[in-house]
């Protein structure tokens, strides 16, 4: 029967980072062979056996009950986003060929909602970070620098120059949002165009590559980011992300500038800048608009 790979390299990697010390067992003396926790110990500390712990390690095709996980995590010392990780790939997968491509919609009222956020920053990320709606000012801070065709803020970020001009801390964004697609992609592992975005960024990206391998997940709930816009200069925002009622699957997220002076008075340039009622030439105007997903048969779920 096929290993459970990533199982196994995810295993492996959180068992890595822990020192004994930390989790409170005794060094037994100072060479060790492998890094962090030994197999025998993780065992020890989940109240497992150290066969049993192996097995589950090697991606053996084995159904550990939601104690067992948990006792795992807990040993291993999880967060909440690499205990749900855990779970996604221990959970049995259909024998069947990757899903089709499937169109992910954005409620109208959401539409409405977005455009109602005048003082805001505001927009809905979908699977793999593709971006379902945004209202004017996400636009102004973001779109106005990425092209029209693009719309999958993931591959955006790691892969165009323009997001590294844009993210003061370019390598942390990236990295984060590697772990986020790694997240994604072990709680729904048969969707096609996860694994297409995978493979495109594995073979464009140096960085990519080894953020993967890392095998590190996250879950995003708040934060602060630091820009160089080109249109207003340096500025920092405070963003909370929320999940969509009625569909986990949809990030809604909502930026607004730090208390600090200069990022408010850039975030107000940045408005009005937003809000000029000038038109705009058609190709310029078609590089500010997103793609409406339920227009765009490229836009899946």
């Amino acid at each position: 029967m096929a290993r459970n790979v990533d199982l196994s390299e995810f295993l492996r990697r959180c068992r890595a980072r822990i020192s004994p010390k930390s989790a409170g067992l005794p060094e037994r003396g100072a060479y060790r062979r492998v890094p962090g926790l030994r197999r025998e110990e993780v065992a020890q500390l989940a109240g497992v056996s150290t066969d049993y712990y192996t097995r589950l390690e090697q991606g053996r095709q084995i159904s550990p009950t939601p104690g067992v996980l948990e006792a795992i995590a807990g040993a291993l010392g999880m967060d909440d986003a690499e205990r749900a990780h855990l779970f996604d790939l221990v959970r049995p997968q259909p024998a069947a060929r990757r899903s089709p491509p499937q169109v992910q919609k954005v409620r109208s009222g959401l539409h409405r909602f977005l455009d109602s956020l005048t003082d805001q920053a505001a927009f809905v990320l979908g699977r793999r970070g593709d971006v379902l709606a945004a209202n004017r000012l996400a636009k102004a801070l973001l779109a106005g620098a990425m092209p029209y065709r693009e719309r999958n803020l993931t591959r955006w970020i790691i892969l165009d120059p323009a997001a590294r001009d844009l993210y003061v801390d370019w390598e942390k964004i990236a990295s984060e949002m590697t772990a986020i697609l790694r997240l994604d992609a072990g709680r729904h592992p048969d969707d096609t165009r996860t694994a297409e975005l995978v493979g495109e960024l594995s073979m464009k990206s140096e960085h990519f590559r080894r953020w993967w391998a890392d095998h590190k997940v996250l879950n995003r709930s708040f934060g602060t980011k630091r820009f160089r816009h080109p249109v207003v200069g340096p500025l920092s925002i405070d963003y909370q992300a929320f999940t969509m009622p009625g569909t986990d699957d949809q990030t809604l997220f909502v930026y607004l500038p730090t208390d600090d002076q200069s990022s408010q008075d850039a975030w107000r340039l940045l408005a009005s800048w937003a809000a000029d009622p000038l038109p705009r030439p058609a190709a310029d105007q078609a590089a500010a608009d997103p793609v409406d997903p339920a227009h765009d048969p490229r836009s899946t779920s």
